[in-house]
């Protein structure tokens, strides 16, 4: 039974007792397997451009930031790199030199936050061990970097300072989403708490760029909606109460970030995570196959647009339809077992609804073992069959041939899309309603001592862009370069 205080709670939040109701019924339902018509690959889902169709790609993007669309760079970075110390904050607690500590220490000159940090040790009047530096690394008393976010952590070397992601994203954005007229719209979601430190990092810095690369930036931010916020239930599918006695409500993850998506106004909008970028002696491949990509994007939305104008004027072949379900199904890999029995007014208000709908291309790089999501061709509830990226939570480990799909994928997602979020008449899809909202996951955590069920979204780049039109292209393992842990930093592709 919920209390006039729990009421009031849920009010401020902006979650309807519907809402809850339906997440607490999540608990108790679950959520269905997905079921799976293959994974996705070279020649059956993945596309490898030739050369001259590369050539072609990236003429289109050249184009198209020639022209009047507006292109904007999105960038989730309000995740807290405590992760990313795990090891350190262990060798705190236990003082075992494990080979992880023994490569920080041997390497410790080389990370782009050495200057800051023998200032602060220095400052402190420390000494120089090891269980100093990254005391003074981690704490309060020195760089508080146990607390800040991977945005605002310096991750490379530069003969005039050293940069963080923020800067780095910015950078990124001058050199392959910057329109004709030189502006560079650049967003990123932040946590609440660390927001005045984003804020005064980008108004440091950007004068800087701007002048550097004769560019205007305009950079904002937002943060996770509170109403976007998921229950947490007790193992009997309750709501589960802190210790001051309310409903506990954590982050839904990133699938709610689709909300702050929703609210931009762009033509075309990059998405890529935070911690993947490089030094601007590696910059080149990444930029390429971003144009790539983006180039893939507005020339497949040009073709879709025709069809759509085609449609709506009602004057069409029979040949012409079937051309267009060759588009859906060749170049969209949108596939339907059973178009042969429609009628062609049916089947031209098919191809409309599945034309007209947000597109997305997204990079794909061979697998090599990292972390990430999988291209998969699955079935949707309208018995369609659509590229989708999958975790590893969302397919059925006991099905003996889903499991292998999975383990022998020959590609993955390293968050790298490039998306088309308006219809051919010039209007903002509203993104929301273009979520397969059975594709959320439920997971074990703990709170105050005590277990609990977590409710996770359907992840941005998953379920919540489920039935948008997607692409996928295979794009360079060199423009993948994630950082998980500090020691990640001292890899060549950060030095």
């Amino acid at each position: 039974m919920l209390t006039q205080g729990d009421k009031d709670f849920l009010a401020k939040k902006g979650i309807t007792e519907e809402k809850l109701n339906a997440q607490l019924n999540c608990f108790k339902t679950g959520f269905p397997w997905l079921k799976l018509a293959g994974a996705a690959s070279p020649g059956n889902g993945i596309t490898i451009p030739t050369e001259a169709e590369k050539k072609d790609y990236l003429a289109a993007w050249d184009a198209y930031l020639d022209g009047t669309g507006k292109v904007l760079k999105f960038v989730p970075a309000s995740g807290a790199a405590s992760r990313m110390f795990k090891n350190l904050f262990e060798f705190l607690d236990t003082e075992e030199k494990t080979d992880f500590i023994e490569k920080f220490e041997t390497n410790l000159e080389k990370f782009a936050f050495i200057d800051d940090l023998k200032a602060a040790i220095a400052k402190n009047g420390g000494d120089g061990s090891v269980k100093t530096a990254i005391a003074t690394l981690l704490g309060e008393e020195g760089l508080s970097y146990g607390k800040l976010p991977k945005g605002l952590l310096k991750f490379h070397k530069y003969e005039d300072g050293a940069r963080t992601p923020v800067e780095e994203h910015l950078v990124e954005g001058a050199l392959y989403a910057g329109g004709k007229n030189g502006q560079v719209t650049v967003h990123f979601t932040v946590s609440p708490e660390h927001r005045p430190l984003f804020e005064a990092l980008v108004a440091k810095v950007v004068p800087k760029y701007e002048k550097k690369f004769g560019v205007k930036y305009s950079v904002s931010f937002s943060e996770q909606k509170a109403s976007t916020d998921t229950v947490a239930a007790n193992p009997d599918n309750t709501p589960f109460r802190g210790k001051d006695g309310k409903i506990l409500f954590r982050p839904g993850g990133h699938g709610a970030l689709i909300e702050n998506l929703n609210d931009l106004d762009a033509d075309v909008i990059f998405i890529k995570n935070i911690d993947n970028v490089v030094p601007d002696r590696l910059k080149a491949e990444t930029v390429e196959y971003k144009k790539l990509i983006a180039g893939v994007l507005v020339s497949k939305q040009k073709k879709a647009f025709q069809y759509l104008e085609l449609l709506d004027s009602g004057k069409y072949t029979h040949a012409q339809l079937e051309e267009i379900i060759r588009f859906l199904r060749d170049e969209l890999c949108c596939r339907n077992p059973e178009l042969k029995d429609l009628e062609d007014a049916e089947l031209a208000i098919y191809l409309k609804k599945k034309l007209n709908r947000p597109m997305r291309v997204c990079g794909m790089v061979k697998n090599v073992g990292e972390p990430g999501g999988g291209p998969f061709l699955a079935y949707n509830q309208d018995g369609t069959i659509s590229l989708q990226i999958l975790e590893s939570s969302q397919i059925d480990k006991e099905n003996a041939e889903y499991l292998q799909m999975f383990q022998n994928g020959t590609h993955f997602n390293p968050v790298d899309l490039v998306c088309a979020v308006k219809d051919y008449q010039g209007n903002k899809f509203d993104l929301t309603k273009y979520v397969d909202h059975q594709t959320g996951f439920i997971s074990s955590k703990s709170k105050d001592g005590k277990e609990l069920k977590a409710l996770e979204l359907p992840g941005l780049w998953n379920g919540a862009m489920s039935d948008w039109n997607t692409i996928f292209v295979e794009v360079s393992l060199g423009t993948f370069n994630p950082v998980k842990t500090v020691n990640d930093l001292l890899r060549p592709q950060h030095q």
